[in-house]
């Protein structure tokens, strides 16, 4: 059985690859989003969601609102790239990040922060999310974050709809250290779209 960060993981797959040809074609098509983007997705990364490709439903400031359907179970996530991203040392190479928060209507998870770090995370490291004037303690496991307390989510949620940005800290497997921040524009709004969609 696939897990649930497995499947978010590969969702986001499908966004990143097709990206911005998505984003065009839900910007420039009709409601009934017949248009497929012409770069497919990678193979496991469809067949890890289920099939199940995700629906822009709206573009709010720096963050997309998704939904899916994977294996039958909706999901519903806003995404968004960092606004910038430093290492040290400087310039070390590695896969994109980015921000993902989601819901899940059939697990009863709404708004689940996870950062997706674009590197594997030093083993057993913790990573910090810094919003509104508090730090978060982040579990790390493979290349993404999660909150460490599960009951500060719903503070940490809220302060980022309040906030402007947000900087996410961590330490790669080979000790590079990172800081990606990440705008919180158009936050508020993503998630009170999706809050509509997924009670459908």
């Amino acid at each position: 059985m696939m897990s649930v960060r497995q499947m978010l993981t590969a969702l986001v797959a499908i966004v990143l690859v097709c990206g911005a040809m998505s984003l065009a074609q839900a910007q420039s098509t009709s409601s009934k989003g017949t248009a497929k983007p012409a770069a497919p997705a990678p193979a496991p990364a469809v067949a890890a969601a289920g099939g199940a490709e995700p629906t822009l439903v709206g573009q709010f400031g720096t963050w997309g609102a998704y939904t899916a359907t994977p294996n039958g179970k909706k999901v519903c996530f806003a995404l968004a790239k960092p606004s910038s991203s430093k290492t040290n040392p400087p310039n070390r190479p590695r896969d994109p990040a980015y921000a993902f928060v989601s819901t899940r209507p059939a697990e009863k998870v709404s708004n689940e922060v996870s950062i997706m770090i674009g590197y594997t995370l030093k083993p057993g490291s913790e990573s910090t999310l810094e919003v509104g004037g508090g730090s978060y303690a982040m579990y790390t496991q493979g290349d993404g974050l999660w909150i460490k307390n599960a009951a500060e989510e719903e503070r940490m949620v809220d302060a980022m709809r309040k906030s402007a940005d947000v900087t996410v800290k961590g330490v790669s497997a080979k000790g590079t250290e990172t800081t990606d921040t990440f705008s919180l524009k158009g936050l508020a709004q993503a998630l009170d779209r999706l809050a509509q969609d997924c009670r459908r």
